[in-house]
């Protein structure tokens, strides 16, 4: 098992120019890529085990894939084929959760799977409503567990309400949209992270998007994709944090988007205290520019409740930040947190438990009592996001963290650019 020990060397001003590319934009650009007829150009395409994943399924669907430079060229195939094997994706529910929207219009019989913790995570949530509307599915526990077998078949238009906020969910909706009979729609509680509508808007599909999204089936191929992968936010929040928390550090996070359903969690160091700046360069498929955090003394408590579904995958590092900073701080309606890689809720506050923070767990949230965090020792359940969070906290305090092995799933080059603002070795 990989452990990693961090330690802080103090005050830094760091241009982080190498944050990785953003996963949720990568694996759609992959996916997409399917439903043109024309080679598309992805330049900047996240190279880390989720993505390239669900590159190799692309693969197995039969799409030709070359890189040139820094330039991946994905060429689908006149038809789309039947894959010889199982479609693994690996770690990530965002594949998985997608590719079933994806398939369950596509004729023939597919089977996905993916590693351990993904075999875990429930997936009745895009299942049942692609059952409902024809989808010929089925996996352990009557769908909800993968591995998760499909028998493509013609789908229904449908009029869908779902009952919770999730872009996931959501775009394997829309996905499976684009093939049914007719006009459908899609309304959620709140917005959710919206990349499925802008990409293939952009790509010439026929969606809406207001209070409720309205789907066109498509009417032939659509346009391929001429697309710079931005640097994903998600990561450069870890970095957001530890400028935010060590006394007198600055951090650039260049070329990363700035949609508003992707950077809520910058809003919300914002109103603990820490001085945000965003600066936009372009606007295409996505609002693309820099994000400048500082240092700006002792953070606030904050309650978090609203937007939930624009910050999921940032709450394990706010959570750091809330333990440093004065006051209490409380999060709540934020359930989806139990059914990530890990439950987010439980192994968070474990952690902090262990750093000397008092916590009160909620079924859908947490409470937070800011402090000071000591040296400890955590697990990361083998959860990506809880090891680079509490790696975050070992720059206020000495940190060893068991089972990192999972960062690379999303973010590769994390220890690089983190060795450049902390010491960071193999624990053993």
């Amino acid at each position: 098992m990989k452990r990693l020990e961090v330690k802080g060397k103090g005050a830094f001003d760091f241009v982080c120019s190498e944050i990785a590319s953003d996963k949720s934009i990568s694996h759609r650009c992959a996916m997409f890529s399917l439903l043109s007829d024309r080679p598309s150009r992805v330049r900047n395409y996240l190279k880390a085990e989720d993505t390239l994943n669900t590159l190799a399924i692309v693969r197995q669907l039969g799409a030709t894939v070359k890189e040139e430079g820094d330039e991946m060229v994905i060429t689908p195939p006149e038809s789309l084929k039947e894959p010889e094997d199982v479609l693994d994706c690996g770690n990530s529910g965002t594949a998985m959760r997608l590719f079933c929207g994806f398939l369950s219009s596509l004729k023939g019989h597919y089977v996905l799977t993916g590693d351990k913790y993904l075999r875990r995570r429930p997936m009745k949530r895009v299942v049942k409503p692609l059952r409902e509307i024809g989808a010929k599915m089925d996996g352990r526990e009557k769908g909800n567990l993968a591995p998760l077998c499909i028998r493509g078949e013609s789908l229904r238009a449908f009029h869908y309400e779902s009952p919770i906020a999730s872009a996931q969910v959501k775009s394997a909706m829309i996905l499976a949209a684009l093939r049914a009979d007719g006009v459908s729609t899609y309304k959620e509680p709140e917005l959710s992270r919206d990349h499925t509508e802008r990409m293939l808007r952009g790509m010439g599909a026929n969606i809406e998007s207001w209070d409720t999204i309205t789907v066109e089936p498509l009417r032939g191929p659509l346009d391929p994709l001429e697309i710079s992968v931005p640097a994903d936010p998600s990561s450069g929040f870890f970095f957001a944090v530890a400028a935010a928390i060590v006394p007198g550090s600055r951090v650039v996070i260049e070329n990363v988007t700035l949609n508003p359903t992707r950077i809520e969690a910058y809003r919300v160091l914002e109103r603990m205290g820490a001085r945000v700046e965003l600066v936009e360069k372009e606007n295409r498929y996505e609002p693309i520019g820099d994000i400048v955090v500082s240092y700006s003394g002792r953070l606030k408590g904050v309650e978090v409740s609203e937007r939930i579904a624009w910050l999921i995958d940032e709450l394990p590092a706010l959570a750091i930040a809330m333990a440093t900073a004065e006051g209490e701080s409380l999060v709540r309606n934020a359930a989806e947190l139990r059914v990530k890689e890990s439950d987010r809720i439980t192994c968070v506050m474990q952690g902090l438990r262990a750093c000397g923070i008092e916590t009160e767990e909620f079924e859908d949230g947490y409470r937070i009592i800011g402090g000071t965090l000591k040296s400890a020792e955590v697990d990361s359940c083998g959860d990506h996001r809880i090891a680079m969070s509490f790696a975050i906290a070992g720059l206020v305090a000495d940190m060893k963290i068991s089972d990192v092995a999972c960062i690379e799933t999303s973010f590769p080059n994390f220890t690089v650019l983190l060795s450049k603002i902390a010491e960071v070795k193999e624990w053993k």
